[in-house]
């Protein structure tokens, strides 16, 4: 089997895109199974909890030489060929992403990947502010997860540290941006890589692993 380790931020687009890459290039691939596990990464943990306007935080992240459409347009055009859809236009808040990693955390193993893209689809398609303990219950409920015991969960400090500690080793790994993947231990590359560059690197490990 080969483990892929997925670092993300769930207000990336690029995340989302690589994620879709991912799959894409895994529903080609013929040889061992891939077993993918999702890790936290904050792209701006100075957020506040109850987030930012949206338009004023990208723009002060381009220093105000950055148009909207210069940063929406690139991940709208290469995920409408991924087929995924962004429409910007609908986000207002800009939100802490902590509370979202801890849902994808507290998912079961089985539900994980749905969650994701759950997530994902909240956000950068219906413009849900991800960042809302009461937006993210509404979400896990419709991924068939307990509402109720989520709440409880997310209210307390469940799955905080994890979250908090996954973040931690990517920084002191020297991990700068995301999306970012780890092909067991051993490969690695940053980006939303296209499909076939994604399946060059499956073939170097299934080769490598065959040499062990």
């Amino acid at each position: 089997m080969i483990h892929i380790d997925f670092f993300h931020d769930t207000v990336c687009p690029w995340c989302r895109i690589g994620k879709r890459h991912l799959k894409l290039a895994l529903e080609q691939w013929q040889g061992e199974t891939a077993e993918i596990t999702y890790r936290s990464f904050f792209l701006d943990p100075a957020i506040p909890a109850e987030g930012r306007d949206f338009r004023a935080h990208m723009l002060a992240k381009g220093g105000g030489r950055v148009s909207l459409e210069q940063f929406f347009d690139p991940p709208r055009q290469l995920g409408e060929k991924a087929g995924l859809t962004f429409n910007f236009e609908k986000i207002e808040q800009a939100p802490n992403s902590l509370l979202s990693h801890r849902l994808i955390a507290l998912a079961p193993d089985e539900k994980k990947e749905t969650v994701v893209d759950a997530v994902y689809t909240a956000y950068f398609e219906e413009g849900r502010d991800i960042g809302s303990l009461d937006i993210l219950l509404e979400i896990a409920a419709e991924q068939g997860l307990d509402a109720a015991e989520m709440r409880t969960l997310l209210e307390g400090t469940a799955a905080q540290e994890e979250v908090l500690g996954e973040a931690q080793w990517a920084q002191q790994q020297g991990i700068s941006g995301v999306p970012f993947f780890i092909f067991n231990n051993r490969y690695a590359f940053s980006g939303a890589q296209p499909p076939d560059v994604i399946l060059e690197v499956l073939e170097k490990v299934r080769e490598e692993s065959e040499l062990d």
